[in-house]
This record gives structure tokens, C-alpha cells and sequence, in this order.
């Protein structure tokens, strides 16, 4: 099963940091991400610019309207992902759990949703 390991943390702590810290926090994450790699868990992943880049869209009556920034203000901000192969929930877990992220911010998991492929062909509209 696929499960996507989003990575959250403080943008302010994580601005805050001298060049030596972000250096080493960037060699524990591509050591993590290699080994996801090799074990054939890793599927996608990317880091993200700070949520001051963010648009938010909203469509209301038809109108699309944008907000700058991201959708409400929180202590912590989706700065990453990974999309990753596990058994199971504990295994997604396992996984999320060695992300370097997650000793300063948090680690949500959230199953990916597996549509039939009757389904999909219909959306795709080759029904």
C-alpha cells in the first residue's frame, strides 16, 4: 500500500538555522532518502518552497478567488513529502519515524486512495 509521509515543521525554527546545521539536516535527509530508495520503498518525494510562496484557491459561485499564502496560519508548515511503499500502517509509521524531520516537527501518514480502474477510465473520460 502507498502512503503519503507528510513532513511539517516550524519555517521560523528552520530559518533560524546557521549553514552548518542546514547542511547536516540536508545530508541526514539524503541519507534517509537513499535508503528508502535502495530498500524499493521510495515512489516520489520533493521538498517544498516556504509556504510564503504559496497560492490558495478557492472557488465560490463559480468565481475562482486566490489567496497569497497558504490556507490558514499554523506553528507549523507542509514543507515536504514523501510517497512511499509499506505493508502496512505500522511500516508507514517505521518509515516516518526516521525522517529527520520528524525530531523537530511532526510526520502526518495518510493512506493514498486506491480507485478501481472502471473508476478511473470514467474520470479520464474513456469510459
Amino acid at each position: 500500500m502507498q502512503y503519503l509521509l507528510m513532513i511539517y515543521r516550524s519555517e521560523a525554527e528552520l530559518f533560524k538555522m546557521n549553514d552548518a546545521d542546514r547542511q547536516k539536516m540536508s545530508a541526514e535527509y539524503g541519507t534517509f532518502t537513499q535508503s528508502i530508495i535502495q530498500s524499493g520503498q521510495f515512489k516520489a518525494g520533493d521538498g517544498l518552497q516556504p509556504s510564503t510562496t504559496a497560492t490558495t484557491v478557492r472557488v465560490r459561485e463559480g468565481k475562482v478567488l486566490t489567496t497569497d499564502g497558504p490556507f490558514a496560519e499554523t506553528r507549523e508548515q507542509l514543507g515536504g513529502y514523501y510517497l512511499v511503499e509499506a505493508k502496512d500502517l505500522d511500516a508507514a509509521i517505521a518509515i516516518a519515524a526516521r525522517i529527520p524531520g520528524a525530531r523537530e516537527g511532526s510526520i502526518e501518514i495518510r493512506p493514498i486512495m486506491i480507485y478501481s480502474p472502471e473508476l478511473v477510465q470514467a474520470r479520464s473520460g474513456r469510459a
